[in-house]
């Protein structure tokens, strides 16, 4: 959810919001409008299309799917419960109420739970 304080371009419409929109859906440095959940879900998943598809080739990329914001979302989650974020801040972040709702993001990939294991070594510590 962005808010009023936003300016990232990337959700914006290329046009000037259309007097009335409400003040939230509307850019205060550009005045330009906010596109709708939907559209910028489009152009993102379209323009993530080789992202997430590295093998194949540009003439390709009709047929394939591309990454959405959920996904983005999701992924910054376990990033952030990775590198040690506090559950309180994981619930702060994916907007939870139920610890039990962050499990889909406690899968921490084999190198992060190596390095979780170096740092906490008390051998490697004395070295």
């Amino acid at each position: 959810m962005l808010n009023s304080t936003w300016s990232l371009t990337a959700f914006l419409t290329g046009r000037r919001a259309p007097a009335g929109a409400a003040t939230l859906d509307v850019c205060p440095e550009t005045g330009r409008a906010r596109l709708s959940c939907r559209r910028a879900e489009e152009i993102f998943e379209g323009s993530t299309r080789l992202l997430a598809n590295p093998l194949a080739s540009p003439g390709d990329a009709e047929d394939l799917d591309g990454w959405t914001p959920r996904q983005l979302r999701h992924s910054a989650l376990t990033h952030d419960a990775e590198d040690g974020a506090s559950t309180p801040m994981l619930l702060a972040r994916s907007r939870r109420a139920s610890v039990r709702s962050l499990e889909r993001y406690a899968r921490p990939s084999v190198d992060a739970v190596a390095r979780h294991v170096t740092q906490r070594d008390p051998a490697a510590r004395r070295r």
